[in-house]
Order: C-alpha cells, then sequence, then structure tokens
C-alpha cells in the first residue's frame, strides 16, 4: 500500500509515527482483479456442489491454474519462479480466495508455510517452494496445540539429529502435503521444523467447511539438522514469529473476504425479500442489523490492511494489529455472519443456498485463531510488554 498519504487516509500505530494508507496501488488492484476474475470463472455454484458430493481434498484444477496466473507465487521469491511481493499481496490474494469460498490450500500452503520458509529457510530448504509455486505440490503449517500458550511440543538434540515429542491439532491438509513446519521448543527457544507427514501419526479433524484437517502427533519423531528452518543462533524465534504473524495475518485476510461476500448476498437479499408487503430493507431493525454487520466488516478490513501493511514495513506494534485483527475475525465478525444467516431466514441454513458456505469458513477460521477469548488473552500480554510490565 501507498505510504504517502492524506490525514484522511491514514492510519497511525500507537507510540508511531507510521502512517499508511487504506486504498491499494495501482499494481495491487491489477492483482485483486487478476485473482477475482479467474475465480469468478472457476469457482460457480455447481462446481463447487459437484467437489462437495465427490469428496475431493480441493480442486486440483483450480490449483494449477492459480499457479499457472502467477497468484501461488505472488508474495515468495523471485528465484523460485515467485513475483517477490510481500504481505499486502498475499491478503489481496487471500482475501479474494475466501471472498469466493474457493476450495484450494491457500492459506495453508502459503501463510502456513511458504512465505516462513521463504524468509527463514536455508538453500536446501527453499528447493520446496518452486513445486509449490508450479502448482504441483503443498506445503502446511501446525500452529495450534491443545490448550494455549507458547508451543509445548519439543524438540531435543540427539547426535546429529533432533526428536520431536507433542500433538498438533487442526492442521490443514497434512495428508496431502509434502512437508508440514511443526514449531517446536528446543534449548534456545522455539524452532521451526519440515516434518514429512508420514513420519507423524495422523488422525483426520472434523471440520465445519470439508477442508481436510488432522490432528498431529509426534512421539519421538526423528529429523535431521537440517529440518530445523534457518540458523536458531542468529535469531532464536524469528521463524516462529514470522509462522505466527502470517497466520493471523492470512487468516483474517480470508475472513475478509468472506464476510464482504456473505454481506453483499445479504444486502440483496433484503432488497428484494418482501414480507408483509414491504421489502425487507424497508424495516428499521433489518438496517440496523445490515448497519452492525457492515461495521463489524470494516473494523476487520482496517485492522487486517494496518497489519499486513505493518508486516511489510516491518513495524513492532505489528504483533499487536494482526491481535486486533484476529479478534474481530474471531467476534465481531462472526456474530455479523450469524446475523446474515438470521436475516435469510429459513434459506440461510439450506445448503443448496451459497450462504452456508460463508457461514461455515467464519467458524472455521475462529476455530484455527484459536477463539476471541485467546486473542484478548495475546493482546493483554502485548500491551504488558510494550508498557513494561510482567506478564
Amino acid at each position: 500500500m501507498n505510504s504517502a498519504v492524506s490525514d484522511a487516509a491514514s492510519g497511525e500505530a500507537a507510540g508511531s509515527s507510521l502512517r499508511m494508507s487504506f486504498d491499494l496501488d495501482e499494481d495491487q488492484r491489477e492483482l485483486q482483479g487478476l485473482a477475482a476474475g479467474l475465480l469468478d470463472r472457476e469457482t460457480t455454484g455447481d462446481r463447487l456442489e459437484a467437489l462437495e458430493k465427490n469428496g475431493a481434498a480441493f480442486d486440483r484444477e483450480l490449483w494449477t491454474s492459480l499457479a499457472r496466473s502467477g497468484l501461488l507465487g505472488v508474495c515468495l521469491p523471485e528465484s523460485v519462479g515467485g513475483a517477490g511481493l510481500g504481505a499486502v499481496e498475499l491478503a489481496v490474494v487471500l482475501r479474494e480466495i475466501g471472498s469466493h469460498v474457493a476450495p484450494v490450500p491457500a492459506f495453508a500452503a502459503l501463510a502456513l508455510a511458504a512465505v516462513p520458509i521463504a524468509r527463514h529457510g536455508t538453500a536446501g530448504q527453499r528447493e520446496l517452494l518452486a513445486p509449490l509455486v508450479a502448482g504441483e505440490t503443498v506445503l502446511t503449517g501446525a500452529v495450534r496445540e491443545p490448550g494455549a500458550g507458547e508451543p509445548a511440543t519439543t524438540a531435543r538434540r540427539d547426535g546429529g539429529s533432533y526428536v520431536l515429542d507433542g500433538v498438533k491439532t487442526f492442521v490443514p491438509y497434512a495428508d496431502v502435503a509434502s512437508h508440514i513446519l511443526v514449531p517446536a521448543r528446543t534449548e534456545s527457544g522455539v524452532g521451526v521444523f519440515l516434518v514429512e507427514p508420514g513420519a507423524a501419526a495422523l488422525t483426520p479433524h472434523p471440520s465445519a467447511t470439508g477442508e481436510p484437517m488432522s490432528r498431529v502427533r509426534l512421539d519421538g519423531v526423528r529429523v535431521g539438522a537440517d529440518a530445523l528452518l534457518g540458523d536458531p543462533d542468529a535469531q532464536p524465534g524469528s521463524a516462529y514469529r514470522t509462522l505466527i504473524r502470517f497466520a493471523r495475518a492470512g487468516a483474517t485476510a480470508t475472513v475478509s473476504g468472506v464476510i464482504a461476500a456473505a454481506l453483499e448476498l445479504t444486502t440483496e437479499y433484503v432488497k428484494t425479500r418482501e414480507q408483509f408487503g414491504r421489502k425487507l430493507a424497508q424495516f428499521q431493525a433489518v438496517t440496523m442489523q445490515i448497519g452492525d454487520a457492515y461495521i463489524a466488516k470494516r473494523s476487520l478490513d482496517v485492522a487486517m490492511w494496518a497489519g499486513a501493511w505493518r508486516l511489510d514495513a516491518s513495524a513492532e506494534e505489528a504483533d499487536e494489529v494482526l491481535t486486533v485483527a484476529s479478534y474481530n475475525a474471531c467476534d465481531p465478525v462472526l456474530k455479523a455472519l450469524y446475523t446474515c444467516q438470521h436475516l435469510h431466514g429459513g434459506i440461510g441454513l439450506d445448503v443448496t443456498y451459497p450462504l452456508h458456505r460463508f457461514f461455515a469458513w467464519g467458524k472455521h477460521y475462529a476455530h484455527l485463531l484459536g477463539g476471541a477469548e485467546a486473542q484478548l488473552d495475546t493482546l493483554g500480554t502485548l500491551i504488558a510488554a510494550r508498557e513494561g510490565h510482567a506478564p
């Protein structure tokens, strides 16, 4: 996003002089148009219904189309076939994925895996990215565990290897990925390890969207020293911080697209649906509910774009802003999706009507993020640390 901004279209971070624009620049708008056009053509209702009926893990034809258009490599280095762009451009793509509820592992492969590998991986580790950019493989990351807080999964040195023990939950596309990024606690902090799915015990997790999710049990899983992402001695925990930040940025960008499309669908519905001889949109209670949903949408948009921009600017307060965005995705936006469903009446629950997909995706990503209470706890910890108070 353009950082040369007017006062009317800028945001200022707490304790910072950083200012940003909430308007996409010309290149970003072209990227948005490319993604929207491709997804408009390839995520028709009939195609989504057919995919849901055949039980496929994801739409492999669409995955290939995204690769051919260059959208899978937008935020990855040019050396692996990418465009070398940043977090804002990733958010542009994932927001369109969300608004079309496109059944592809873009969030898992890019936000949870490819970006951390691109930023922290060795030359050998970055070799995993070219096949992903070409749409030939899938990568994923395991950011959730039972409970909350820092990872309880451990990685201990044993000669020239690491031995991993622990459990990861809600891991998307683990059963079709070539590698899973697994955060684990080492002697020097939290490291991130590349683990092949076959080395762990995978148990299917149910998901609201039908997206394949797994519980990943690591019981004495041995990996080579070259499985550790980056150099933990040079920047302890840096790969893990990148993974968590992009997990938040990617998930909230996806939800931003979900609520935008759901609200558009609902707005059009209340404009045409009649009750007691009047359009629903003419009832004051309906307009107030639509207004509340719009405020929730805009609040998420502001925090999501601000967080993505701060990631690209390496701003210190990126974690706080992304946590605010995550809270909005888990609470106000989820409530707004309930409102959209309520305003549709019985048809809002009909699986032959598209609204159910947006609602399912909203619930799904709220679970992936850990829920609203976890976001408030994290935000409190971040603010306390910034103010110099012990957690």
